[in-house]
Parts: structure tokens; sequence; C-alpha cells
């Protein structure tokens, strides 16, 4: 596309584009200094810097033909809202901006000032009129994973069009049937907003569809085992964001081949940094495009990432849907029973999630565990006590980090990092 092209399309979506161009500037110059500057990147690579030069471009494009050939938009910002039910209803599902201070000011204006800057985020990105993705959205699906998101949602549901869906925050069999009767009310709004009513032939497509993703980067995650580590945690990081934004049949495509690339990297014996590199395992809160400021500072100071414990990772990708039903009610069951297996810190207990994490740490071969909290993120920021003293009964060392989307503690991490760093050489 050509940039007049992306400006008209912005304007149709009545971005600012003044603003809108100041972000992509910021974008580009943040992108160069933390990805283009790695050295031994693979050549599967350059999908990844394809998408994200066209994120807001080639892809958004490829969004308002769907809508133009009459397909809907759903916006998320969570991996409890089933992709299978949106794909299956025939609609488009994308990833909401969430990841950058972008109208903090105005987000202000809407949600406390003592609100974490994922939320201040998506609602600064809205009331800025910089998200391209919001912009393009007919329905967007909040959740109730944390208090501060169910009473952003209430202000954000007099800007858009949204769907509220209900996590429980225990997992005993009520919860259970309770999360399936929001999945057939979610799937009663999917066919109400498509005019598609959603059949077992085409959720049964539709699981095909996200399973064959979520294989495709458990495939990438057990590559990482190996050591030399055949790929740097920023890039791993970046694939799992991008699996939120691209077309996922053309996504699952592109990281096989990248795989097919790391497995003979790996026969090789070959790497992105010499072998018994300390290699760490991030853990915690998501890191939405482009919260890469932590992964960075990590890399930058002799270690590598080999695993993220999160939503944008393997809390997204380790389990399957089951298949096998052969119907629709035993296809909600399915679903219903496998979502329920995420380990979000919004459940009460969550023992599991300090069982996966020290189990991931020992299949990844990680050296130690990096806990990653976002400033005011209350569930992760208690559960980073429970994970450091399960790390340490474990014998895995252990370093919990808090901070924001904001650059100012940047030298502060990076020296509190390179002593972790120094204990595990």
């Amino acid at each position: 596309m050509s940039d007049a092209a992306h400006k008209a399309m912005w304007e149709k979506l009545d971005l600012d584009i003044e603003a809108h161009d100041g972000l992509l500037a910021v974008l580009g110059k943040f992108y160069g200094d933390i990805y283009l500057s790695q050295e031994g990147r693979l050549k599967g690579a350059e999908y990844l810097d394809f998408v994200l030069s066209e994120v807001h471009g080639l892809r958004i494009k490829e969004i308002q033909d769907a809508k133009a050939a009459g397909k809907k938009v759903v916006g998320t910002f969570c991996v409890f809202v089933p992709e299978e039910l949106t794909l299956a209803a025939g609609a488009v599902q994308v990833g909401l901006c969430a990841g950058a201070k972008a109208g903090t000011e105005l987000a202000e204006t809407l949600v406390p000032r003592g609100t974490c800057d994922l939320i201040k985020s998506f609602v600064g990105f809205k009331l800025a009129r910089l998200c391209p993705y919001t912009e393009s959205c007919d329905l967007i699906v909040g959740e109730t994973t944390c208090d501060g998101k169910k009473k952003a949602y209430e202000a954000f549901s007099q800007l858009a069009n949204m769907h509220i869906m209900e996590v429980p925050q225990c997992k005993a069999p009520c919860d259970m049937t309770l999360f399936r009767s929001e999945l057939v009310r979610y799937k009663e709004a999917l066919e109400t907003l498509t005019g598609n009513a959603i059949t077992a032939a085409a959720l049964a497509e539709a699981t095909k569809v996200v399973n064959a993703k979520r294989r495709a980067l458990q495939r990438l995650s057990a590559l990482r085992a190996a050591d030399p580590a055949p790929i740097s945690g920023r890039d791993a990081l970046l694939i799992n964001q991008i699996s939120f934004y691209d077309d996922p049949v053309r996504f699952t495509a592109k990281i096989n081949e990248l795989c097919d690339e790391i497995e003979a990297r790996v026969a090789a014996g070959q790497g992105v940094a010499p072998k018994k590199t300390p290699r760490l395992l991030l853990a915690g809160c998501p890191m939405a495009v482009p919260n890469w400021k932590l992964p960075y500072l990590i890399e930058s100071s002799g270690a590598v990432i080999v695993g993220e414990e999160s939503c944008i990772g393997e809390r997204n990708t380790r389990d399957l849907t089951d298949e096998t039903p052969a119907d629709l009610d035993g296809m909600l069951d399915a679903l219903a029973a496998r979502y329920m297996q995420i380990d979000c810190a919004c459940f009460t207990p969550n023992d599991e999630r300090l069982d996966n994490i020290a189990a991931l740490a020992k299949r990844l071969n990680a050296d130690g565990v990096v806990h990653y909290g976002l400033l005011f993120c209350q569930p992760y920021a208690h559960e980073a006590m429970k994970v450091g003293k399960a790390m340490t009964a474990a014998g895995i060392p252990y370093l919990a980090i808090e901070t924001d989307y904001g650059m100012e503690d940047a030298g502060q991490l990076k020296t509190r990092v390179e002593a972790f760093v120094e204990t595990l050489a």
C-alpha cells in the first residue's frame, strides 16, 4: 500500500492522523533498536518484521476488505475469549492495542490514575483515536478477570459496542457450569452480530484452525529447550504477540516454516547466544505489543529468555481443545474444559500455576525465573510472592520485578537484572 492509501484508510477510520503518525514513528524506532539490532536472527524473522511494519497497514486493509465482504470484526483483550466460537460465526477476531502509553491523560478522565498501564492503554488508545483495530471492531469483548477491567468496561462500553463475559474466580463444578453458560451467551451474541448460526460443523473446523495455531506455538516452545538457544526471547515473544493479530491460517504456516529453520539450527548446534549463556524463564503479566522493555533489558544483560509463562505465551498455548465431540453440546463442554484450565491469577486458589512454572522452567532448562508484575496489577503482585516461595522450594533462582510501560526505571531495572544474571553464570 502507498502512504496515501494508508492515510486515506486511517482517515476513514477517524484516527487522529498527526498523533498516529507520531505513534508509528516512535514504534518504528523502538522496533529498530530492540529487534533489528539483534545478531543471528532467523531468516523467518522477516515475516515478523513485515507484519510489524504493516500492523496498522496491510493487516488493517485485510480487515476492512473482510468487513466489506460482510464479515464482522471482534476485538478482545484476554485469552478467555474463545477464538473457536468467533471463527465459527464467520467473524474475524483480533487483539486490541494495550501495550503502550497512549492517551494517558485522556484515559485518566475515565479510569482512576492508580490503574494499571494495560487498562489505561486500551482506554487511551480509544479516546486518542490511535488504534485502527479498535476502530474496526463491530464488537469488543471484555471479561471479568480483575476488578480494574470490570469497572473500566463500564466506562468503555459508552464508547464501543461491548459484550462482557463473566469469568469465574474459582474452579469448582458450579464455576465450570457458569463458564459454560457464558460460552452459550457469547455464542448467541455472535449469532446476533453476524446473522450466522454456529453449527457443529463450523465449530469443529474452527477448533482445528485454532488448535493448529497452538500446536505451532507448542512446537516453537519445545525447540527452545535446546542449548544454545536457537531463537531470542524477544523474537519468541513477538511471535506470540503477532498470534493475536494475524490471520490464524497464515500465521500457523509461517511459524511452522520458522520452526523448520529452527530445527536445522538446533541440529547444527547453532544459536543466538553462546552455549551456557544464562537461560531465564519470564513469568507473570501479559506483554502486549510494544511492551518489550523488560525482555530487551534481560537479553542485553548477558542472558537469554527461553520461555514466557504468561497469557502472551504458554498460558495461552499449553492446552488444546478436544476435537473429538461430534455435536454442539459436546463441543461447548470441550471449550469450557479447555478454557477453565487457564491458570490466570484471577483464580483462587491458583496453586497449579506454581507447579506449571516450576515444570516449565525444568523443561526449558532455565537457570532462573524472572517474574514480571505490571504496577497496580494486584492479582499478579500477590502471586509473585507465592511464586518466589515455590521457586525457592524447587531450587530455582528467582527475581521479582514490578514496573510499568514507562522507560524511567530502565537503568534501575537493568542493574537488578545484571546482578541476578551474575549469580547464575
